[in-house]
């Protein structure tokens, strides 16, 4: 009997469930990108479930695009936006910013969704924009020198999706890192590689239509 309850105690402490994390869509002409957010990032999770629930960003553009950098959208400005204005100062009227949520172990890899911001030094997030990383590969001898930088301590891991997979680590510990890209990386990549303005703006228009998507479980 003794025997049985330390076994049961024992499948207690190593049985972990599966965390539920919510999901979002961005449908695009390029297709579709699902994006899983992190619950280690409440605010931003939440800031997004409430836009996207609003259907704030239907219609809106990904109003700057960089290849092997990243793109970004959520400028309420840019619905309505005559081609070639400039687009990335606007925000949700009446509503602050989001206070940072930095985390280590959720770096700027290839896919990471991130909060646009202006030079508060709080490092605060914009309440609408954000961006979606593209990146690319990185160099052990850069990686270091970001590293030391940015004040980051990248583990065996970290480094390696940096030096094979890619991203943007010098963004690390500066903007808030809050989902992960998990299909249509290729609608990304088709999305960045867009010609440009010399403001970084699509000459064609790249419009989104945001739905959250099912919860997702992982362990």
């Amino acid at each position: 009997m003794r025997f049985f309850v330390i076994l049961v105690a024992l499948l207690l402490v190593s049985f972990k469930p599966k965390e539920k994390r919510h999901t979002i869509e961005i449908i695009t002409n390029y297709g579709t990108m699902r994006l899983m957010l992190f619950n280690e990032t409440p605010l931003h999770r939440d800031n997004m479930l409430k836009l996207v629930r609003e259907r704030f960003y239907d219609s809106l553009l990904f109003h700057r695009v960089i290849k092997d950098f990243m793109i970004q959208g959520g400028d309420p400005e840019s619905r309505h936006a005559a081609p070639g204005a400039l687009l990335g100062r606007g925000e949700i009227k009446g509503v602050g910013r989001i206070p940072a949520e930095f985390r280590s172990h959720l770096i700027h890899q290839k896919g990471a969704l991130a909060a646009a911001r202006d030079n508060n030094p709080e490092k605060a997030s914009s309440n609408c924009q954000f961006y979606i990383v593209q990146g690319k590969k990185i160099n052990a001898t850069e990686l270091e020198a970001f590293a030391q930088r940015n004040g980051m301590n990248y583990t065996a891991e970290q480094r390696r999706i940096y030096e094979t997979i890619g991203g943007t680590p010098h963004l690390d510990n500066n903007y808030t890192v809050f989902g992960q890209l998990i299909e249509g990386m290729e609608v990304l990549d088709a999305i960045a590689a867009v010609p440009t303005d010399r403001n970084d703006r699509p000459l064609t228009d790249v419009r989104m239509v945001i739905r959250e998507g099912k919860l997702l479980k992982v362990k």
